[in-house]
């Protein structure tokens, strides 16, 4: 059985050492929070010992595996130092997103996973869904022939004030960016618009136009500015064969096919279907850490360092379009 641990205990650490707990295959050895009372609550709620140092932890209970889940400035910027010392530990990683909010420190992650032949993951739990995998079969099958488009938006209401102008686009877009490469490849250049919605003093919505590498087009509309309560998300992806909807992450799936007026549509079921957004996130710790059970390659752990890297790389061209007024030229530097 594989040992791992959390580093990192607010909410999002919870729900990662929640999801270990109720695994048959997986040890929960510890769990970790610069915060004392946040680490003591956190290891007598699980049964586990607590610590306060991430290198302590690691050098004393030696995990197979860990989850890094802290925060830091713009969401992301506390990530990089307890994920390389994970990889220097000898531990596959599971990093939650963003990778990084800087590219550098990412770059530095996903090299320090290559050069230890270690594994490292990133929570994009959106696309591990049933509906998502659903529509990546469709498209396997060759229903969508060859790619034309892919229309990707995501919106949610979160109206606090915020260390960043950029902030938006840097914790939120990376589950969006994800979801476009995953359908449609690498991305090569793009055009981002933004405003600041009355009352904000950041860039709380904003537009991405997009080229890939394949030769498809993209647009990605992002907003801060909608509160919940409806449906959040919505790709859609077409070719010359079909076209293929998904809404809410794991809530459906329909396949368009061109020239026929009937339609494929997979639905969550009421029985035995995904309850709630907890269920993305069980769905995508659960695979990274079966990937380790299996003994997966670096190379083919599904959502990596790499794919983080890259989105991140996408979100930072968008944030340099932003200021420049510019279509940027994306150059993925490892």
């Amino acid at each position: 059985m594989k040992k791992c641990c959390v580093i990192g205990m607010g909410p999002i650490g919870n729900t990662h050492a929640t999801v270990y707990a109720g695994l048959d295959f997986v040890e929960l050895a510890g769990v970790c929070d610069l915060l004392p009372d946040r680490a003591k609550k956190a290891g007598e709620k699980y049964g586990v010992p607590w610590y306060t140092n991430a290198p302590t932890m690691l050098k004393e209970i030696q995990p197979d595996f860990c989850s890094v889940a802290t925060g830091g400035y713009e969401y992301g910027s506390d990530h990089a130092l307890p994920v390389i010392q994970a990889l220097e530990a000898g531990c596959h990683v599971l990093c939650e997103k963003p990778i990084s909010n800087e590219l550098e420190p990412a770059r530095a992650m996903v090299r320090k996973a290559k050069e230890n032949n270690l594994c490292l993951g990133v929570d994009f739990n959106h696309r591990f869904t049933p509906a998502a995998f659903k529509a990546k079969e469709w498209q396997n099958q060759g229903l969508l022939g060859d790619l034309l488009f892919v229309n990707m938006a995501l919106w949610i209401g979160k109206f606090q004030k915020l260390e960043s102008p950029f902030y938006h686009l840097k914790a939120l877009n990376p589950h969006s960016v994800d979801m476009m490469r995953y359908y449609c490849g690498d991305i090569e250049k793009v055009q981002c618009f933004a405003m600041k919605a009355p009352g904000r003093d950041i860039w709380s919505t904003a537009s991405f136009n997009m080229k890939f590498a394949n030769g498809a087009v993209g647009h990605l509309t992002s907003s801060y500015d909608i509160e919940r309560g409806h449906p959040m998300e919505r790709c859609e992806v077409a070719g010359t064969k079909g076209r293929m909807v998904i809404e809410d992450m794991w809530r459906e799936s329909t396949l368009y096919p061109a020239g026929n007026y009937e339609k494929r549509v997979f639905t969550n079921p009421v029985f035995g279907g995904y309850e709630g957004f907890f269920d993305t996130f069980k769905a995508r710790i659960t695979a990274f850490a079966r990937q380790i059970d299996q003994g997966v390659s670096p190379d083919e752990i599904d959502g990596s360092g790499l794919d983080g890297l890259k989105a991140q790389t996408v979100i930072q061209a968008a944030i340099d379009s932003i200021k420049t007024g510019k279509v940027i030229d994306i150059e993925y530097i490892l």
